[in-house]
């Protein structure tokens, strides 16, 4: 980014990135501790954890909606104040039911940071920099994925409550929440709100709904490259939750390492993964999307396919750093097709139909793979993965060529 303006919606976005994927993982560090205060038992707490999957999925697109037909600030806002008003709720859940009502609320806080954050980073990125800003975008929510265990860890460690541990990540969140919004009222209105001829003459009615709904289903038909990337998150989505909650097991049940070695390669992996979304970033910016996705995704099937054969040496363990980082390398090109294949009107709705794709991931594939690990052994749940990482390379190519085909088209007619 050349302008300070610019900086600051990048550098605010990423950091309310890191706030919401802490919120999204703030109970999986305490699933054992949590099922043991209330009674229950650990698939209740992955319940819990569902719950607040399921309403950031049926949230998607209102956000998308709000965001571009009023205003992406407001979304922003409601997603970073209602997140953390359900961090609040999590941390002094007297019982069960609680909980789960404190993540509804968490869920309808999650939800709006996706529809919010890529409208505001698309108007104050260029096609120099989209991938690098991007990148950065991705990198926040990446740490932010990492920051609950760190705090888990920590609070473990002083002897202190699960209770101390949720309240401090929602404290951070309140408190980078006044921040952030304080720090877009600097923004330029042509940045946080469409413009007036982009928003719709009339307010929406129920009786409208009906029509509205037919409307965005036929601008979905049209939109093959966006549902297609719809398809690319899933797929990418279900391999990157499988590899986030199974690489230990592998590691520990696969190639027989300790259970503290397996918990620590894993996170150097995500450590390494956060890096290669900056990699992936400026790559994306200097060489195109194509190159990217393609490198990316290559490296997933084949690191997948060979830690799936078990058979790997101990020295050769070290491309496990790669796992996680195979999928990040490829974040920005991802997110810099949406935006390509997107008008500026829409973005608020493109984006959120890529993170209903995310989401159903995050939702599907945790218990899908641990029933597949129960019924097939590791092995071959690991080289279902490979198999995803080989469609996503399959498909991710196919959006790059006909994205590619269509800008070389509207090229030609603007020549003409």
């Amino acid at each position: 980014m050349t302008d300070a303006q610019d900086r600051r919606v990048v550098g605010l976005v990423a950091g309310s990135h890191f706030v919401n994927h802490a919120y999204i993982v703030m109970l999986a560090p305490l699933v054992t501790v949590l099922a043991a205060r209330f009674d229950v038992s650990i698939a209740a707490i992955g319940l819990a954890i569902g719950v607040q999957n399921a309403v950031v999925l049926a949230l998607q697109l209102p956000f998308g909606y709000l965001s571009d037909a009023h205003s992406r600030t407001l979304v922003l806002g409601i997603s970073l104040v209602t997140g953390t008003l359900g961090a609040v709720l999590t941390a002094l859940s007297p019982s069960y039911y609680w909980l789960l009502g404190a993540q509804v609320i968490l869920g309808v806080g999650v939800a709006g940071h996706h529809p919010a954050h890529y409208p505001l980073l698309a108007a104050v990125s260029t096609a120099e920099n989209r991938g690098r800003a991007y990148s950065a975008h991705a990198f926040g929510g990446a740490v932010g994925l990492a920051a609950p265990y760190a705090v888990v860890a920590a609070t473990t460690a002083l002897g202190l409550s699960w209770r101390v541990a949720v309240g401090v990540v929602a404290a951070l969140g309140a408190a980078y929440a006044a921040y952030c919004l304080y720090g877009f009222r600097a923004v330029d209105d042509e940045i946080t709100r469409p413009g007036l001829a982009e928003r719709p003459d009339r307010r929406p009615t129920l009786r409208s709904v009906p029509g509205r709904v037919r409307s965005l289903l036929r601008t979905l038909a049209a939109s093959r490259g966006i549902l297609a990337l719809t398809v690319l998150a899933f797929l990418t989505s279900a391999s990157a939750w499988a590899i986030r909650t199974y690489t230990p097991s592998l590691l520990a049940a696969g190639y027989g390492l300790p259970d503290g070695s397996a918990s620590a390669l894993t996170a150097a992996m995500l450590v390494v993964g956060s890096g290669l979304i900056l990699v992936g970033g400026a790559l994306t910016d200097r060489i195109g999307t194509g190159p990217v996705v393609v490198v990316g995704y290559a490296l997933l099937t084949v690191v997948a396919a060979l830690l799936a054969t078990l058979a790997l040496p101990p020295l050769a363990l070290g491309v496990v750093l790669l796992f996680s980082g195979s999928i990040s390398l490829s974040r920005p090109a991802r997110s810099s097709l949406a935006d390509a294949l997107s008008a500026r009107a829409d973005l608020g709705k493109n984006f959120a139909l890529v993170t209903i794709g995310i989401s159903l991931g995050g939702a599907v594939a945790p218990p899908v793979f641990g029933y597949l690990i129960d019924a097939v052994g590791l092995a071959r749940s690991f080289a279902v993965v490979a198999a995803l990482g080989a469609c996503s390379l399959a498909l991710g190519w196919r959006i790059v060529r006909d994205a590619e085909r269509t800008a070389t088209g509207a090229s030609v007619t603007a020549d003409d």
